[in-house]
């Protein structure tokens, strides 16, 4: 009898975590990182954080989820530890959305409404929606939504299974004296702590608190303190994920700790001293999942009432919990927290690539300038610039390499591969860069001197890489797909200058206008130059062409050339209207 039941909890339980999980991550990927990246680019305020982190939470299901997000934003710099602190209040009232999706199995009446909403009627119901969305739609939204529903239909059918399983608890008197001892509120507390610490999820403890209330031996003197303990014991996912992290990552997590535990204080000190001169009628009253969702709401709404002015002292408890150490501490480039959502992570990786491309650009600009006057110092600037660019790639191969082997929407997917497949010519551009500033380093050190032919030349070539490096940027940057297929014509003019530039110097070498020694320091320039283009070229191409799934990007840019496609017109005009930007004075 009792192993039977036994099994029939743990298979309800396994349900209802598995179905919890899935419609969380299905919520996320159908967020597409969108919400999650409100929270790093617009909690400015501590009012404005908790509103932002109250609708994340909401959304995707899990207090835990958000804070651990919390905690990777802060340890990469790009939140502050004030932001976070309203963001972590408002999670923490965000999650208690489910309770309150949960408590729909204590629906009661007849109306038609009523039955619908039941989840003996609406869970089968949007499990049957959902598969048709999953298995017989091509949409990858539609698929999402399909995923949700049937997350959810999980979710409703484990809680369903646990409080049938429990349901015979109610005649069983040493289950009515477990209860018993609970209404001790410091036992209870404990209890509810080490049960969501253990399975790291207030949102789970809660619902499994709601399927207890089928034994009807569950009143509101368990309930409360369990649920007191319950917001403490989910502040441990957010202090485990701060092993590694930077200071203010793990004052983050003390925030989230020091928030619960306050508010555990505060609240029950006043709760129970008032109930020592004015008894709560609700204590001795059974609960149902509809109580337990409103304990759980009041709570978390009183304590941010509370907590939300003082929010002050909250960062000041935390700072004080993890001192400032003498030596410096850095931030994480890519938070390997962030991982977890991949949307998120994806978008961060964009960002570092993005400075990545920028500062590469500035590598060139460096380098160029370098060519018309030399100094030592614009030439460690152009190395250090290059050595930040071999760093930003270090840091993107091992994370979007990590990212492959996540659960990733199709849009997601693509951006990804922009990522991995471009890297490398970005980084590549500050290699030329540097090859440009030692060019100049050289002709400055043998004083060599091209004819102003060829400084004319040079001059003119150096505009046109510069734009075309400018214009990959902009589309790298922005997933600027109008300005990605600008690129292409850009490289094409570049080749062109490059071509007639040799074809000048061999003319000015036969007139004794150059010298043979000479040539070889403008074939370095020349060859850098083109490469650069190239790779600016590679870029564009494989955002084009992985945006748009069409061939592959060497069968993409010769369909393109060859006039097969139907942009191929533009790029004939766009090629001459580039061409005509560049020209160089008529030869002697």
């Amino acid at each position: 009898m009792y192993i039977l039941k036994l099994i029939s909890l743990l298979g309800g339980l396994a349900l209802f975590l598995f179905g919890m999980d899935v419609m969380g991550k299905a919520l996320e990927r159908q967020a597409g990182g969108k919400l999650q990246t409100i929270l790093a680019k617009m909690s400015s305020n501590v009012f404005k954080g908790f509103f932002l982190g109250l609708a994340v939470t909401a959304v995707i299901q899990s207090s835990s989820a958000t804070t651990v997000m919390v905690v990777g934003f802060v340890n990469s710099g790009i939140m502050a530890l004030k932001q976070a602190v309203g963001v972590i209040m408002g999670a923490n009232v965000g999650t208690t959305v489910t309770a309150w999706i949960l408590s729909l199995t204590a629906l009661e009446g007849e109306s038609l409404v009523v039955q619908l909403f039941k989840p003996t009627t609406l869970a089968p119901l949007l499990g049957v929606i959902g598969i048709v969305l999953y298995m017989f739609t091509k949409s990858e939204k539609k698929q999402g939504i399909g995923t949700i529903l049937l997350g959810f239909t999980t979710l409703m059918t484990g809680m369903a299974l646990m409080s049938d399983s429990m349901a015979f608890l109610e005649n069983e008197k040493w289950f009515a004296d477990l209860m018993v001892s609970f209404t001790n509120p410091i036992l209870a507390i404990v209890v509810g702590a080490v049960l969501t610490g253990v399975i790291q999820s207030s949102s789970a403890s809660v619902g499994i608190l709601q399927s207890l209330c089928s034994t009807g031996l569950v009143t509101g003197g368990v309930a409360l303190p369990i649920i007191l303990g319950q917001n403490i014991g989910t502040c441990v996912t957010a202090l485990i994920s701060t092993i590694g992290a930077n200071r203010n990552a793990r004052r983050a997590a003390m925030v989230h700790l020091y928030f619960n535990l306050l508010g555990v204080i505060i609240f029950a000190a006043i709760f129970y001293g008032v109930g020592a001169f004015v008894p709560w009628g609700f204590l001795t009253e059974t609960m149902s999942e509809v109580n337990i969702a409103m304990i759980h709401t009041t709570f978390n709404v009183i304590t941010t009432i509370i907590m939300l002015p003082l929010h002050g002292v909250l960062e000041k408890l935390a700072t004080l919990s993890v001192p400032e150490d003498k030596e410096p501490e850095s931030t994480a480039l890519l938070d390997q927290r962030l991982i977890a959502t991949p949307a998120v992570a994806i978008q961060r990786a964009q960002e570092i690539a993005a400075d990545m491309a920028q500062t590469a650009s500035q590598a060139l600009d460096g380098a160029i300038g370098l060519l018309e006057k030399f100094d030592s110092k614009g030439l460690e600037s152009v190395k250090a610039l290059e050595d930040k660019t071999d760093e930003y790639e270090d840091a993107l191969g091992t994370y979007l390499v990590q990212l492959t082997g996540t659960k990733l929407s199709v849009h997601d997917n693509r951006e990804l591969n922009i990522l991995l497949y471009t890297i490398s010519d970005v980084e590549r551009i500050a290699d030329h860069a540097v090859s440009i500033a030692k060019a100049g380093e050289e002709i400055y050190q043998k004083d060599i001197a091209f004819s102003e032919a060829a400084k004319s030349e040079l001059k003119v070539l150096s505009k046109a890489v510069q734009a075309v490096v400018k214009s990959t940027v902009a589309a790298y940057c922005g997933g600027d797909l109008e300005n990605a297929r600008r690129v292409e014509p850009q490289e094409q003019v570049v080749d062109s200058l490059v071509k007639e530039i040799k074809g000048r110097h061999v003319r000015r070498l036969r007139n004794g206008q150059c010298k043979v020694e000479y040539g070889f320091v403008l074939e370095d320039l020349l060859t850098s130059y083109e490469r650069v283009a190239d790779h600016c070229s590679n870029i564009a191409v494989e955002m084009l062409q992985v945006s748009e799934g069409k061939l592959e990007a060497h069968e993409y840019l010769t369909a393109l050339k060859a006039g097969e496609l139907t942009e191929s017109a533009k790029f004939d005009e766009r090629f001459e209207k580039y061409r005509k930007q560049y020209t160089f004075p008529d030869e002697e």
